[in-house]
């Protein structure tokens, strides 16, 4: 690999990753606007050759990087800004200062890595032949900020001037796996993840006479039992699905019987076969149940994140690049997919590609003990970061010179 150089190119830029890593930790952002995150990234790769779009439902950013050595392939990087509604209780030196927001699930690293990534890519400019593209994204945590950057044309594509990347790439640091560890898997990687609300309607009434009324918690109790056994008759285990009732609510007191009972929860897949039945599924057990008992039942699914789908060839790109880069920790191929989500999938339904996941323990750690992402206490062995920057401009560079070949 021509590239060899880029990890200890990405070590010699630590400081400055993990510079920019601290100063978005220390002050994170919500939802689809990350004003402040996207400044520091613009004020950090402000000295670079780069060509920068924004679009109008976000603050997402994308940094073009042509190469010097003429028209070629396009290849897309992609790192999200946006942090989580929850404390911090780490206790760093450069913790949170935003009470209940936290970067615990590690969109700060992934900025700061791809910024490192667009800093040894602009090194190699000349020698580039074709486009890099880097996706700055906010709204990852159930806001759609993938979909939304698409629709506004940010990454090409239909209506817009330039065609969509020929492949793309992102990484997810995991604090609870093995320092400096890389793994992927082609095929589903992670599920899609909506949420459903059931509502039961009956009759209220006094809670001594519950024969003049007509009980809505019972029923929704039922469909709680039902649905566990929907999930392990009618789907195939190989093919995983899972429906959680995450809350239940009914009644405002000891002694009255509620008019409504109402289930929330979240249904998870790993195929669009799977996602369409298990939807037409619960909507028919929950209505099917409060009707046999002369209650009746509405039922609301929002859909959420896709099924992400890694592309063979991208997952054997990204082996291939840990091979060449790394000595110390072979690229690990996961025998299961991991039923969290990610709105990367929106990405990778248009484009080939894959994400990857990085071991970002403490090296020597008992990794299996550290807190994992959504966790208040989550933290980072920031010696990784170097590692999956050179990964992410490692793989671009692979696929602009050579393809899927």
């Amino acid at each position: 690999m021509p590239h060899r150089q880029l990890y200890p190119e990405a070590l010699a830029i630590a400081e400055q990753i993990v510079a920019l890593r601290r100063a978005i930790h220390a002050e994170p952002e919500l939802g689809l606007q990350t004003p402040k995150t996207a400044q520091k990234v613009r004020a950090a790769l402000a000295d670079l050759p780069l060509e920068w779009a924004e679009g109008p439902s976000t603050s997402g950013l994308v940094a073009t990087l042509k190469g010097g050595a003429g028209l070629g392939r396009c290849v897309l990087l992609r790192g999200d800004m946006d942090a989580l509604p929850m404390p911090e209780e780490t206790g760093l030196d450069y913790a949170s200062t935003i009470p209940g927001t936290m970067h615990a699930c590690g969109h700060d690293t992934h900025t700061a890595m791809l910024a490192g990534a667009v800093r040894l890519l602009c090194q190699r400019q000349g020698s580039l032949k074709g486009e890099v593209r880097f996706m700055f994204q906010p709204g990852e945590e159930g806001f759609h900020g993938a979909r939304f950057m698409l629709e506004d044309g940010l990454l090409g594509g239909a209506g817009t001037p330039r065609a969509l990347p020929d492949a793309a790439f992102a990484l997810h640091v995991m604090p609870n796996a093995r320092h400096g560890q890389v793994a992927g898997r082609a095929g589903p990687l992670m599920a899609s993840a909506d949420q459903f609300d059931v509502v039961v309607t009956g009759r209220g009434g006094h809670a001594a006479m519950p024969h003049s009324a007509l009980d809505p918690v019972p029923i929704a109790c039922e469909i709680v039992t039902a649905l566990q056994a929907l999930v392990a008759r009618q789907f195939d285990a190989h093919d995983p699905v899972i429906a959680t009732v995450a809350r239940i609510e009914a009644g405002t007191a000891h002694n009255i019987i509620a008019d409504h009972a109402s289930l929330k929860g979240t249904l998870r897949t790993l195929s669009s076969r799977h996602r369409e039945k298990l939807h037409a599924a619960l909507e028919r057990l929950a209505c099917g149940i409060a009707a046999a008992h002369g209650a009746s039942a509405t039922v609301t699914i929002t859909p959420g994140f896709p099924v992400t789908v890694c592309d063979p060839r991208a997952v054997d790109l990204g082996e291939a690049v840990c091979a060449a880069l790394f000595n110390d920790a072979p690229f690990k191929r996961l025998d299961q997919p991991i039923m969290g989500a990610e709105d990367f999938s929106y990405v990778l339904e248009q484009v080939p590609g894959a994400m990857f996941f990085l071991g970002v323990a403490a090296e020597g750690a008992d990794w299996h003990q550290c807190p994992a992402i959504h966790s208040p206490r989550m933290t980072v062995d920031e010696t990784a970061l170097p590692r999956g920057a050179a990964l992410l401009a490692g793989c671009a560079a692979r696929f602009l010179e050579q393809g899927w070949d």
